[in-house]
């Protein structure tokens, strides 16, 4: 099955080059696509990311947020697998192997990768430490309420799709939130979400833009709607 890797990528110049020659070294042990999505950057994220042979280039005219940059990106992927990888560094694909394995073998739809699952977690302590744990744990006991699921990454980690089971899901949330509305909708199908171990390393609480408690709230109340949506 060939992969289609979507990188949705906002101000990002720092590290863009990185992450694709780290990504396109994977693509050694299977097919598929690069797609970037230059979420309206003001720098020269999309400028960087074009100079890399082999990786199509979608460009937005402003920022819309994660979740509208993959659906953009997954109306021109041709791959049966749909990849979610993120721009910053903190999520290393050589775990992709594990990731998509489960779906080549006809085993899952869905793969979520959990950096809070074996020992592969980086360094996390104070401000940045508090919330992450803070968010991912409320998060995962508002599913196992909601949905009675355990997932114990839905804001953080990797996210893999059959691409027929992404395309099928109803998601309309322009943000972050897609990382709950999302898991959400796909419980509601009956789909099991299964969790591998990743490994993780943040970037320091000042680099980060998602990095709040309001944030947080925002995710566990998409949760909730989400839940409550007919």
């Amino acid at each position: 099955m060939d992969v289609s890797v979507i990188i949705p990528a906002y101000n990002e110049q720092n590290t863009i080059l990185e992450i694709l020659h780290r990504v396109k070294q994977e693509f050694d042990f299977f097919s598929g696509e690069i797609i970037v999505v230059d979420d309206g950057s003001q720098d020269a994220t999309g400028e960087l990311a074009a100079s890399v042979p082999e990786v199509k280039i979608i460009t937005l005219p402003c920022r819309v947020g994660k979740g509208a940059a993959i659906r953009a990106g997954l109306a021109e992927a041709a791959g049966e697998i749909i990849l979610i990888q993120d721009a910053d560094l903190e999520y290393d694909p050589t775990d992709y192997p594990v990731l998509i394995k489960p779906i080549q073998a006809n085993e899952s739809d869905v793969v979520y990768g959990s950096c809070l699952l074996g020992a592969k977690l980086g360094r996390l302590t104070g401000r940045a430490g508090a919330y992450f744990y803070f968010r991912e744990y409320l998060l995962s006991w508002l599913t196992r309420l909601f949905f009675n699921a355990k997932i114990t990454a839905i804001a953080s980690g990797y996210k893999v799709f059959r691409k027929s089971i992404l395309q099928a899901t109803e998601f309309v949330s322009n943000g972050f939130e897609f990382n709950s509305e999302i898991t959400a909708e796909i419980l509601k199908r009956g789909t099991h979400i299964p969790e591998v171990p990743i490994s993780y390393m943040p970037k320091p609480v000042e680099e980060k833009k998602k990095s709040s408690r309001a944030g947080a709230w925002r995710l566990a109340w998409c949760l909730l709607k989400t839940k409550l949506r007919t």
